[in-house]
């Protein structure tokens, strides 16, 4: 999940506006880079600006034997939730329900249903144990299971916090969610949806991710640690539904993402809503709408929201003052190329938003064995001993190149900025905690690299 950055920010440098011309060899260069550092066998990409779509592309092989193609479909996954969310929203832009109803209106059954609402169950807050914690198919997944048997087991069993008290990622909640739209409609939720929103949007290629993939489109595939990568295979039909049922090309979950920033479905308060953090019970912000991450890239506001189906990963960020929007899909759960990929292109898309140079350069000094003293105070050069730098290089160098480095966080602490960053290889995450001197020169004070926890 992003931070807000706006006050550091604006000791670094005013809001950027977006580059031109967008330089496709270069997100062509990375993206097949990417590829080849993670094994990760394909990739499909469209980008928006200007609120049209103004590049998409695929590489790599979407099966064995088949390059891939920009018309091949991938499951999204939980960026779904945003569109379940969405249709809960327009029933209450109807009148037929409002967030602030208790889930027990429709499932009475459920645990506590007359004190959770359907805020609550929308913004991760209402306390349901999530069904799927695991980044793999767990073995009552080898059976197909219907909606009401996911809450049977998993939405009548205690509550992990009282509601709204708690952030906690819940794929339970969205089958409420879910079956809440069908009670409530009338009918199945891929029929309303197909309807009310794909249809409306031009989304052709949408589809539920059990039963609309044919052969045309990308196959799944997963690593055992640094193992061969294989063509995985699916979860039984069912276990997705409203949480995370969807699979389309690139081009139309972009065709999404620029309904979302002409709000083309919701009403003015709707999109409010769904796009304002929900404020938990002790007054923090859980970071969090509905169905959305909400967070800021210098300045800029972005909704964000990653998927994992079994088999790939996606990622989707839309900056809907900026009229702009990613999407990175990907036939592989491992590796983490999605992001990477992203963060590249928003390094394009917003070039002061890259707040990694300076930790990339001293990354690969310490990779090397060496460092630009005149970079550092004096503190920070009392750090690095010739033991210091030693160790460095025989621990990192080994590591090779790293797939991405991402800021985490910044702000300031005594005087200095205090950042952390995520250093990702396949198979391995590390840490950068920097601290220096304010300004886009400043000093640096620590340069420290730990394991992640």
């Amino acid at each position: 999940m992003r931070l807000a950055l706006a006050s550091f920010a604006a000791l670094i440098a005013a809001t950027p506006a977006l580059s031109a011309p967008l330089d496709t060899a270069a997100i062509d260069r990375a993206v097949t880079g990417i590829l080849k550092t993670t094994q990760v066998p394909s990739a499909s990409i469209a980008i928006v600006e200007d609120g049209r779509i103004v590049y998409s592309k695929a590489y790599g092989q979407q099966g064995p034997g088949r390059p891939a193609v920009t018309g091949a479909r991938y499951p999204i996954a939980s960026i779904s939730k945003q569109v379940t969310a969405t249709a809960i929203l327009m029933l209450a832009d109807e009148g037929k329900l409002s967030l602030d109803d208790t889930v027990g209106k429709w499932l009475p059954a459920l645990t506590d249903a007359d004190k959770i609402t359907i805020r609550q169950v929308l913004s991760h807050t209402s306390g349901y144990r999530d069904y799927w914690p695991q980044d793999f198919s767990f073995a009552a997944m080898e059976h197909p299971v219907t909606p009401m048997e996911i809450l049977d087991r998993w939405a009548k069993a205690p509550l992990d916090f009282a509601p709204g008290s708690q952030w906690q990622y819940s794929n339970t909640g969205y089958v409420v969610a879910g079956r809440i739209v069908e009670k409530v409609s009338g009918e199945g939720l891929m029929p309303f949806l197909t309807k009310r929103v794909f249809q409306p949007l031009g989304m052709k290629s949408a589809v539920d991710a059990d039963t609309g993939m044919t052969a045309a489109d990308a196959v799944p595939h997963m690593r055992y640690a640094l193992g061969p990568v294989r063509v995985e295979k699916p979860a039984a039909p069912g276990w997705l539904f409203a949480a995370g049922e969807l699979a389309m090309t690139a081009d139309d979950l972009a065709r999404w993402d620029i309904g979302m920033i002409d709000r083309k479905l919701l009403t003015p308060a709707s999109y409010k809503a769904q796009q304002t953090p929900v404020v938990l019970t002790d007054g923090k912000s859980s970071g969090y709408g509905l169905g959305i991450e909400v967070g800021e890239v210098d300045g800029h506001r972005v909704l964000e929201h990653g998927g994992e189906a079994v088999g790939f990963l996606s990622e989707n960020r839309v900056y809907p003052d900026d009229k702009a929007a990613i999407v990175v899909m990907v036939n592989g759960d491992f590796g983490n190329a999605q992001t990477a990929i992203a963060d590249r292109i928003e390094g394009q898309l917003f070039p002061q938003a890259d707040k990694t140079a300076r930790a990339r350069k001293v990354f690969d000094m310490l990779r090397a064995g060496k460092i630009d003293r005149s970079l550092f105070t004096v503190n920070g050069n009392y750090y690095f001993t010739p033991t210091a730098i030693a160790d460095y290089r025989a621990s990192l160098a080994p590591l090779g190149q790293p797939t991405s480095i991402r800021q985490r966080s910044a702000k300031l602490r005594g005087g200095f900025t205090a950042e952390a960053y995520t250093v990702t290889y396949p198979g391995r995450t590390l840490t950068i905690v920097l601290r220096a001197e304010p300004g886009a020169h400043g000093r640096i004070e620590q340069f420290t690299v730990y394991p992640a926890g």
